[in-house]
């Protein structure tokens, strides 16, 4: 049976004190939860500090913010869920679930302890927003270069050691410098948020697509060889001359050139970067508006 979700607030650092100073498990639980600022790690290290008082068979926490799911254990029949906030900052909904109902004794005790979670979880929340904010690109909300770079390097390392494939598309803007110089700033700022939700509008939900700097965007495609890569750099470069751009009185209609590359033996960063920027040249040259392989 599931029960009605319960929503736990914590609205001064008074009330966390006093929850933590109430015995040495509620300290023991503070403590560990104060090495990490993952959400993923502090619910593991929660769960697992509370498995002998309150047990439970599966656990499964949730963020809108961040689009993040996390389950652990198999689901039982009962549940209790709690929505977690601070100062009406949300922070996520947990639920724990088992085959035998949870008594009023162990929620009571559930929701003290859950008060240990409460600012690590706010805290790991900053820490978190910080961080997409220093990845994001403040005029297409599209990943930045810095965020690239990071991503690039984990997923070929993760690739390799997987022995699965990766590829990259490079995506430039054709005539970019036209815009500008005849409509003005204000709307190659517009072309260029519009160029960015188009392409993610082309691409699967697990490829990452990036602003590499002016013009030019990356897409990365993880577990991905070079054929469906190819594909996919088709259908961004249909979708960008499909759409037409509407400043003024005026009516624009935009193009992208592509170039692809994947990961091969022994690569290094600038190995697939350069092909796949090799390769987006090549379509320039070619008339725009195409897409070459490396």
């Amino acid at each position: 049976m599931k029960e009605k979700a319960a929503e736990l607030a914590i609205v001064s650092n008074k009330s966390f004190e006093a929850s933590t100073a109430v015995n040495l498990h509620h300290y023991d639980i503070s403590s560990a939860l104060q090495t990490t600022l993952e959400f993923i790690e502090l619910i593991t290290i929660f769960c697992n500090k509370i498995q002998a008082t309150i047990p439970h068979n599966s656990a499964e926490y949730t963020n809108g913010e961040f689009d993040l799911t996390f389950a652990r254990g198999v689901i039982g029949r009962h549940s209790c869920t709690y929505a977690l906030k601070v100062e009406d900052q949300q922070l996520g909904e947990l639920k724990l679930t088992r085959s035998q109902r949870f008594s009023k004794e162990e929620l009571r005790m559930l929701e003290s302890l859950l008060c240990c979670l409460i600012y690590p979880l706010k805290n790991a929340t900053l820490f978190q927003q910080a961080l997409k904010m220093a990845y994001t690109d403040p005029l297409t909300k599209a990943h930045n270069r810095t965020a690239f770079n990071d991503t690039l390097m984990r997923e070929m390392k993760r690739a390799n050691r997987c022995q699965q494939h990766l590829s990259i598309i490079f995506v430039d803007v054709d005539h970019f410098k036209s815009i500008n110089d005849q409509y003005g700033h204000n709307c190659g700022d517009l072309a260029l948020t519009s160029v960015a939700s188009w392409i993610k509008d082309s691409v699967r939900a697990s490829d990452i697509v990036f602003r590499f700097g002016g013009e030019e965007f990356v897409v990365l495609l993880v577990d991905t060889h070079m054929d469906d890569a190819n594909i996919i750099a088709e259908r961004i470069r249909a979708g960008i001359e499909s759409h037409t751009l509407a400043y003024g009185m005026d009516v624009l209609n935009m193009t992208a050139s592509l170039g692809v590359s994947t990961l091969q033996d022994n690569d290094t960063i600038d190995g697939i970067v350069n092909r796949a920027d090799t390769a987006m040249y090549k379509a320039k040259t070619l008339g725009r508006n195409q897409v070459c392989l490396a």
